[in-house]
């Protein structure tokens, strides 16, 4: 029997913190923010208030204190335009920090760069400042147009908020720099403006994809002129999406080679591990990084919380701590009793809601005006929504908020005293890009991370050095992965017929899948180019979100109207006939998913239960790209197909998770190629770990549920990224094996990543198992919120001896091999 694991949401006025004027701190862009007059809270003494009260108290695990840093100058280079240096000044930055001097340095020679230092520490202005030079010589140009720079965010928000602060900048130059944003949002009378005046173009990779590459005759004066690309944010292209990111930058670059220019690429991330390793995968070109911070920073006390267990019990009689949500929601709500400006980020646009709605409710009983001071913050909230809670934030007129990521990628806010981090978020970048969100003016600042009942969550609070002892993850992604390169391949010969000379900018995988596409008559060969010859736009046949497949439409049966979508991937799971469907705080019931029109049709209901999908999956090896002897033992990475299908759906009850029936489902099976890692062990290791047979199911499964938990701390995933299999005897290997493998047709890297790392990921795993207080198995350790099995069977103590077995004859973590691409 295989157990899988699928991938796919009033107190004491306070003591003034006093704090040292800096001749520098006012940042530019989304990275730097004038200061606010008026004293602050020490962050010291506002978590003390928190935790008054020994049952409060001893829901920290541990407080970890950054003392603050001096910032050092450095002059701009001489080939800054004095008007720029000007125009900085004049916004309040006498002289750049050393970093964004050197950015700008390797920028104007020319070379390719990625600053890649803290939040808040002026990236923008470091590739700006380039930037506006090149621009301001291109104005004087005959015709106007002698430089133009393009700008990518991951977000249509980020580049409207970039926009605001370029023109701010800018207005002392004068006419010469004209930026201007191209997105879906762009009315169509606009955008021949942007296409023939604008030197400055700020959008977004899907717009880049979609329009601009396939429409870039009408973009031939942009792109010949082109002589800087900036990447915002490059850190959140990983992936999938960051490999069909990759794939994009690559026919930029050939249409532009097309025009005659070769535009350096400036990159800005978060705090990376090798950040010039993972921009030059992403971009294709040799990048220089730049990685020592040299703006000042505050004190910043950063604080683990864990929430304690309840009378509840859960799936087969586990222990249930209180969920990170409602403690989120009784710190903001304290935080704002206590005039403590603060964000609290959660996850889930629902989470988000949540977390303000209860905070709210609280502070009514306190003082009938706080609760209009909190609000929530997410995706999908119109423009001018989002501007007067960013506004009212800024203002002090918002105490809390309730965010999600949507806040994160450098979104203008200052003046925040406190943040709320509900879960971890991921990786150790997005967890120090959330905590930089406070004291972004030099100030002291107060972090909290809320672990959710999670694997990873109860062991980072348990293990601190594995968040502020080691480095941030690398960024993983894989732009040869064919299924990701294929429809690339076709939109490039769509732009321009492809050639023997164009392959190799595309990676050397490119050849083989051209010889399929040829095969499958997508392209064709005529002379020494192929072509697209279909009356479809090739560009339409991926979505670089990785969606992969057309959205499912979630429609109210009764009145027609569209919801929202749900991915195809995942639409089997959450929108079945008679899943429970959440929408914007209602809930409605699936009366009917049609596969063929791709619409789960719902009607609102109130239904006293949830519901969760159970499935059964196989999975068969079908190429061993590299392999590992642990002693008898075996480590492998290669090639699978994972076949899935959803059998039943369970009713739960709300609030206790008492299981009220299972319904049956008729679902097709669903077949996915990809990448995984997986291990095997002998009977004879099974004799010395004393598992007998009974308990052999339930400490393969156990481990393979901690391991999945455990992996976005080694690779920048999410568990709903990955998926699992244990099984007993498998066909393939003859021997008890554990699979882990990418949610993504083709793989997203993250299987090879756990592979590279794997002595510490599994050793990581088995002290997350051993650490969790409960006797057989809880969802802090061992069981899975996406268990296509029920969490049965598990056996915790098994899979603690199994484990240990296990990496008896690992190598060293140095001693740990990285394979060669699958397939090569």
């Amino acid at each position: 029997m295989a157990f899988n694991h699928l991938p796919a949401g009033a107190h004491d006025a306070l003591t003034p913190l006093s704090v040292t004027p800096v001749t520098h701190s006012v940042p530019m862009a989304n990275d730097q923010l004038p200061p606010e007059a008026g004293v602050h809270p020490v962050p010291r003494t506002v978590l003390d208030r928190l935790t008054a009260g020994a049952d409060r108290a001893a829901r920290i695990t541990h407080t970890e204190h950054l003392p603050p840093r001096p910032g050092r100058h450095a002059p701009w280079p001489e080939q800054i335009r004095p008007e720029v240096v000007e125009a900085v000044r004049a916004a309040g930055i006498e002289r750049p920090w050393a970093h964004q001097a050197l950015t700008a340095g390797h920028a104007l020679r020319g070379e390719s760069v990625v600053v890649a230092t803290g939040t808040a520490s002026g990236k923008s202005l470091a590739y700006l400042a380039p930037v506006l030079s090149a621009l301001l010589d291109g104005s004087e140009a005959p015709n106007g147009r002698g430089a133009t720079a393009l700008y990518l965010a991951p977000t249509k928000a980020l580049a409207a908020d970039q926009r605001r602060a370029v023109r701010s900048l800018a207005e002392p130059l004068g006419k010469g720099i004209r930026p201007a944003v191209y997105d879906g949002d762009t009315p169509v009378e606009e955008r021949e403006w942007v296409r023939q005046y604008a030197n400055y173009a700020l959008t977004n990779p899907d717009m880049l994809h979609r329009s601009i590459l396939p429409s870039h005759p009408k973009w031939s004066s942009f792109l010949r002129a082109l002589r800087y690309v900036v990447i915002d944010e490059c850190h959140t292209y990983r992936g999938v999406f960051g490999s069909h990111v990759a794939q994009v930058l690559r026919r930029l670059r050939r249409v532009c080679a097309r025009y005659g220019s070769d535009p350096v690429f400036l990159l800005a991330s978060a705090t990376a591990s090798d950040p010039a390793t993972a921009a030059t995968r992403l971009t294709g070109v040799p990048v220089v990084e730049i990685t020592e911070d040299a703006s000042p920073r505050g004190e910043l006390v950063f604080a683990l919380w864990e929430p304690p267990l309840t009378e509840l019990h859960g799936e087969r009689g586990a222990p249930v701590r209180r969920t990170a949500t409602a403690e989120s929601a009784d710190l903001l709500t304290d935080l704002v009793v206590q005039g403590v400006r603060t964000v609290a980020f959660v996850r889930s646009r629902r989470g988000a809601e949540l977390i303000a709605l209860i905070a709210q409710e609280r502070l009514a009983a306190v003082d009938r005006s706080l609760p209009g001071r909190v609000a929530a913050y997410r995706g999908g909230y119109l423009p001018e929504e989002r501007r007067a809670i960013e506004h009212a934030l800024h203002s002090g007129e918002l105490l809390g908020l309730s965010a999600t990521t949507a806040l994160e990628l450098g979104v203008d806010v200052a003046g925040l005293d406190a943040v709320l981090l509900t879960g971890y978020p991921g990786t150790r970048a997005s967890l120090w890009q959330q905590a930089g969100r406070a004291g972004r003016t030099g100030r002291g600042a107060l972090a909290i991370l809320v672990a959710r009942d999670d694997p990873l969550d109860t062991y980072l609070v348990h293990h601190p050095e594995a968040l502020f002892r080691q480095p941030v993850e690398s960024t993983v992604l894989d732009p040869d992965n064919p299924y990701v390169l294929a429809p690339h391949l076709c939109a490039a010969a769509a732009e321009l017929p492809l050639t023997e000379a164009d392959l190799s900018l595309f990676g050397p995988a490119a050849p083989g899948v051209l010889t399929q596409l040829e095969g499958r008559k997508l392209l064709r060969r005529r002379g020494a180019a192929w072509h697209w010859t279909r009356r479809e736009r090739a560009a339409d046949l991926t979505d670089i979100r990785g969606g992969g497949g057309r959205p499912v439409q979630v429609v109210e049966e009764g009145t027609g109207r569209l919801l929202g979508t749900v991915d195809a991937a995942a639409s089997h799971a959450s929108v079945h006939e008679g899943a429970v469907h959440l929408h914007q705080g209602r809930t409605y019931l699936v009366r009917r998913l049609d596969l063929d029109d791709s619409v789960a049709l719902v009607e609102q209901a109130d239904p006293p239960y949830s519901t969760t999908a159970r499935d059964t999956t196989s999975i068969s090896i079908l190429e061993t790209a590299a392999e590992i002897p642990w002693g008898e033992a075996r480590l492998c990475f290669g090639s699978v197909e994972v076949t899935n299908q959803v059998v039943s759906f369970l009713r739960r009850r709300l609030i206790t998770g008492e299981i009220l029936g299972e319904s049956k489902l008729d679902l097709p099976p669903r077949t996915l190629r990809t990448r995984a890692v997986w291990w095997t062990v002998t009977e004879d290791q099974l004799d010395e770990a004393r598992i007998d047979p009974e308990a052999l199911g339930g400490a393969l499964h156990a481990a393979e549920h901690a391991s999945i938990g455990m992996l976005p701390l080694f690779a920048t995933c999410d568990r709903w990224d990955i998926g699992g299999v244990s099984v007993p005897l498998h066909p393939d290997t003859l021997l008890p094996t554990v699979f882990v493998y990418d949610g993504h047709p083709g793989g997203a890297g993250f299987a090879e990543r756990a592979f590279h790392t794997a002595a510490r990921w599994l050793t990581a795993t088995r002290e997350a198992i051993a650490a969790c207080e409960c006797d057989t198995g809880c969802p802090s350790c061992v069981q899975s919120p996406k268990c296509g099995n029920g969490n049965d069977p598990l056996d915790k103590r098994a899979a603690i001896r199994l484990l240990a077995r296990l990496l008896r004859d690992a190598p060293a973590p140095q001693e740990e091999t990285r394979p060669g691409p699958a397939g090569d």
